[in-house]
């Protein structure tokens, strides 16, 4: 049975639409959380079956739009959070984009994309609610950053470098308000089967190598990696803060 740990709280899911955003804001409704699920506009229909879904198990889900690279639509996100809600307990930095080219192919755009949404969009959102958590004295912070963040792989060296960026702003971020009652932690995914992870599988070669080298034996699914989100931003995690969790069937031990 699932633990009923968000009874009364309030949670934000960025990057809600599917795949691992997705799998995160079922779980925190399951345990009691009133979830608001955001992504872009553009993911209206995505997050209004997610909604809907929520809803028809028992469980509270409200949508909320932001573009999480845009200080402005940040800002706006908070603001109308907050005043429909009243409050927030957890928040989940998961919205993250992803591409697969040689260093030498990466355009200067992609590479300003990739760190606007996986690391700048983290710090824009967190910086916006910091203030409310810091106000009511507690707060839980999860972070979705990545094995890539630890090890660089071939093809991917801008999302492993602002994945990296995260595991870090999420030390620094820790010792800044561990004093405060909030804690912030990061969940690394080693390669998950979802639409963004799917890149991976797609080469039978690729995924041989990939199977090798995880002690498992298997790929991840987004539901393997909703259970270390959901202790993070518990009570039972209160005396933990600053970590990054490898989530990967056993490719990094450390």
């Amino acid at each position: 049975m699932i633990p009923r740990r968000g009874e009364n709280k309030t949670a934000l899911v960025t990057g809600a639409s599917r795949g691992i955003g997705r799998a995160i804001a079922e779980r925190l409704a399951a345990e009691g959380y009133r979830v608001f699920a955001n992504d872009l506009k553009a993911r209206e229909a995505d997050l209004s079956d997610l909604a809907a879904e929520v809803r028809n198990a028992g469980g509270l889900c409200e949508v909320i739009y932001c573009d999480v690279s845009d200080p402005v639509s940040v800002e706006t996100m908070a603001r109308d959070l907050l005043a429909a809600g009243g409050r927030l307990d957890l928040l989940v930095n998961n919205a993250g984009v992803r591409s697969v080219h040689q260093t030498g192919e990466i355009e200067p755009d992609e590479w300003d994309r990739m760190f606007a949404v996986n690391t700048k969009g983290t710090f824009l959102v967190t910086k916006a609610f910091l203030p409310h958590f810091r106000a009511k004295g507690s707060g839980r912070i999860v972070n979705i950053a990545s094995i890539g963040g630890k090890r660089g792989g071939p093809g991917e060296s801008h999302y492993c470098a602002s994945k990296a960026a995260v595991i870090n702003f999420t030390q620094a971020l820790a010792v800044e308000v561990a004093k405060e009652g909030i804690t912030v932690n990061a969940v690394c995914p080693g390669v998950i089967d979802t639409d963004m992870g799917r890149s991976h599988l797609q080469d039978p070669e690729t995924l041989r190598k990939v199977l090798e080298k995880t002690a498992m034996g298997r790929v991840g699914y987004p539901q393997d990696v909703v259970g270390s989100v959901a202790f993070f931003g518990s009570d039972d995690a209160a005396f933990i803060t600053g970590q990054s969790l490898n989530v990967d069937g056993g490719i990094i031990f450390h």
